[in-house]
This record gives structure tokens, C-alpha cells and sequence, in this order.
């Protein structure tokens, strides 16, 4: 039985302060646009981009559900019931694309038992753009989101993960508050062998890029200040 059932376009943001149209395309403009209920992480940063990529839209229009740490799954559920009305829901990003080291995978499962379309538009992915710029194995990698506090946990895991990508021909991604990069980085100089490959790639999209690949060793004689820069560290032993 088909429904006339509205959709849920997932809606990529912009990795920092660049403008919305450097790096996304035209559709998600026009998307924006046309849809007045958002699902969003914040609503002060949503509305924000929002009145950025379509600045003539009527911010009184817009039905804003928040979905973050403190939002219950029984909420959660109802925030799809617009689409069984056949209005179109967004599925907003607070940084990059929805669902991707990012809320919202459970609202997308649910779109899918409610058979509610699921449209996932283009953006920049700081995980996927990362990957394309590191020159380690592209056709093997797992995100594996962030690594444990504790040092000693922290230590094996890293030593864990170095095992894997050697075994499986892997590539290690993963990220750490961004307060946190500096030590996490210093912390990988000293863990991992001299000769496993180390790609550190920051501030993706924003006019201080920065994308490099060195062995662990060649990194030991690199100095590069990463507090508060997001930040992708991606590894490979081979």
C-alpha cells in the first residue's frame, strides 16, 4: 500500500564559518527552503545556519525538535509525525553530515520501519574527506569514534587498533575533543611503531586546511599546534 507520506531529507552544515555555498551544493539550498520542520542538535546554531542559506525564509515558520544528549526515544519517536501528514522533515547537522559521528541514526531507522522515505543530500564529510586526502587504504577503513580517557585504556586500545590495521590491511579513523588533539596527538607519537603511517587532517573546508601524511617517526620532528582545531586522526600500519 503506498502512503502519500512526506520525507526525511537528511541536511548537511558546513564544517566551520566558511559560507554554505563554498561547499554545499545548490539542493541543499533549495531544501532548506522548502521545508519548515527541522530536527536539530541546537536550535540557536540551526536557526543560525538556516537564516545563512536562505535568508528570505521566515524564521516565525519554522518548528524546530531538538534531538541531543538529554532528549528522551519516546520523544525522539514523535518527531517524525510530520511526514505522516506529508510534510517534508530535515534532518539537520550541527557540523557536517547527519547521522555520520553525529546524531540522528535512530530517527533514520525509524523513518525506515515507518516506511518513510529517507533522502540523504550531499556535504562535506570531514570523516570521508579526511580519508580522500590521507592516502592510506580508501578501500578498507573503520571510524571508530573516540578513543578511552584513561590513559593506560587509552594506550592499549591504540596498540589494539594498530594490530588490526596491520592484520586486516585496515585504516584507523577516529576523533577526540578538540581541546583534547594536542595530547591525543602526542599521545600517538609515542605509542604507535616509528614506521606506522599517521595522517592528521584539521580544520577540513576552512581556509586553514591542513592535511598531512608522515610516518610516526617523521612526525616526531614535526611541530603543529592543534588545540581546538576539529580534527581527523587516521592511522595505517602496514
Amino acid at each position: 500500500m503506498k502512503h502519500n507520506f512526506g520525507k526525511l531529507f537528511l541536511i548537511p552544515t558546513t564544517l566551520g564559518a566558511n559560507e554554505p555555498l563554498e561547499v554545499l551544493p545548490i539542493s541543499v539550498k533549495k531544501t532548506v527552503e522548502d521545508i519548515n520542520f527541522f530536527i536539530v542538535e541546537n536550535e540557536k546554531s540551526a536557526r543560525r545556519f538556516i537564516k545563512k542559506i536562505a535568508p528570505r525564509k521566515s524564521q516565525p515558520s519554522l518548528r524546530l525538535f531538538v534531538l541531543d544528549k538529554y532528549t528522551s526515544e519516546f520523544e525522539s519517536k514523535s518527531f517524525i509525525d510530520p511526514c505522516f501528514q506529508g510534510i517534508n522533515v530535515g534532518l539537520l547537522s550541527e557540523a557536517g553530515v547527519p547521522a555520520i559521528a553525529d546524531p540522528g541514526a535512530n530517527i533514520v531507522m525509524l523513518a525506515h520501519q515507518k516506511n518513510v522515505e529517507v533522502v540523504p543530500l550531499v556535504g562535506p564529510s570531514s570523516i570521508i574527506l579526511a580519508m580522500m586526502g590521507s592516502g592510506l587504504n580508501g578501500q578498507n577503513f573503520a571510524f571508530n569514534g573516540y578513543l578511552p580517557i584513561d590513559k593506560t585504556a587509552r594506550k592499549k586500545r591504540i596498540k589494539e587498533l594498530e594490530k588490526w590495521s596491520k592484520d586486516n590491511n585496515q585504516s584507523q579513523l577516529f576523533i577526540e575533543t578538540p581541546y583534547r588533539n594536542q595530547n591525543l596527538f602526542n599521545e600517538l607519537r609515542n605509542s604507535l611503531t616509528p614506521t606506522t603511517y599517521l595522517t592528521i587532517a584539521a580544520d577540513l573546508t576552512l581556509s586553514t586546511e591542513y592535511i598531512k601524511t608522515l610516518t610516526v617517526k617523521e612526525w616526531k620532528t614535526e611541530n603543529i599546534d592543534l588545540h581546538k582545531r576539529p580534527c581527523i586522526f587516521i592511522f595505517h600500519k602496514y
